[in-house]
């Protein structure tokens, strides 16, 4: 089975949800194709608090550097960035800036000039057409994570903790199932913990 999976590396939701994936596909015969979308594009038009502001127009510079790399060196870096962003932003809680980003190339031995397209706005063409890649399959009404999978796109799941073992492959199998039902649109409780990154 093919899935893709669209994020954007400063939501700790989609974070979250990634790892989730990254175990379902140790019991689960599920191959996943890993994609950027872009918070600050999605919110660009949108009434957002001051200090929101700010945290979007630095998340361009993830969402740019890993376009920019996966044109340089293919699919196959856009996990391995996703997971250096993760780390930092949400487990070592890093600033997203120029520091950040420079870890993240340093980690993975990429080239440093990667750090460019942090800034480049040349590269938000290639982010709008993954974002909307994803995005245009489930709607208006939600953010980051989407997942596609045998013809069926949806929001989420939205989880905390990410499930592991064969309870991630219990979820994944529930999740797929209601997402290939036409009919079916939503499933949603108030959240009652935060992300919890174990």
């Amino acid at each position: 089975m093919q899935a893709d999976f669209w994020f954007d590396p400063m939501c700790p939701w989609a974070w979250m949800t990634s790892r989730w994936m990254l175990e379902v596909q140790k019991v689960r015969d599920v191959q996943v194709a890993w994609h950027v979308m872009s918070l600050s594009y999605l919110n660009a038009n949108k009434e957002v608090p001051e200090n929101y502001k700010a945290k979007m127009i630095a998340g361009w510079g993830p969402v740019r550097v890993i376009e920019a790399a996966r044109a340089a060196q293919g699919e196959k870096i856009v996990l391995p960035l996703y997971n250096a962003f993760g780390t930092r932003i949400h487990l070592q809680k890093q600033e997203i800036n120029d520091q950040l980003i420079a870890d993240v190339l340093n980690d993975l031995n990429l080239p440093a000039d990667l750090i460019n397209a942090a800034s480049d706005s040349t590269w938000d063409e290639a982010v709008k057409k993954s974002h909307h890649a994803g995005m245009d399959q489930v709607g208006k009404d939600v953010g980051t994570p989407v997942i596609a999978v045998s013809g069926s796109a949806f929001f989420g799941p939205v989880i905390s903790p990410a499930p592991k073992g064969d309870a991630a492959g219990k979820l994944w199998d529930g999740v797929v199932a209601c997402a290939q039902y036409p009919g079916f649109f939503e499933l949603k409780r108030s959240r009652t913990v935060g992300p919890i990154f174990d």
